[in-house]
C-alpha cells in the first residue's frame, strides 16, 4: 500500500491549512451584542483586506502542495 502524495506534499498541506485557518480566525468577530446598535469593527483592514487574502494564499499553498513533485531534484 502506497499513498498518493509524499512526506513534503503533506507538510506543505499542513502549512496551507494552518494559513487558512489564520485567515478564518482573523476574520472572526465584530459583531455586537445589541441588534439595535451598529458596529464599525466589521470594516476593519484586517477583516476586510488580511483575513481574505491570508485564505486565498492558503487555498493557493494547497494547490502547490498538490501539484508538486517531490521526487523532482
Amino acid at each position: 500500500f502506497e499513498f498518493i502524495f509524499k512526506k513534503k506534499n503533506y507538510v506543505w498541506m499542513l502549512i496551507g491549512l494552518a494559513v487558512i485557518a489564520l485567515g478564518f480566525a482573523l476574520m472572526a468577530g465584530g459583531g455586537t451584542e445589541d441588534p439595535a446598535v451598529f458596529n464599525e469593527a466589521i470594516f476593519s483592514w484586517r477583516r476586510i483586506r488580511l483575513a481574505p487574502m491570508l485564505v486565498l494564499t492558503g487555498f493557493g499553498i494547497e494547490m502547490y502542495a498538490i501539484l508538486l513533485n517531490p521526487d523532482k531534484k
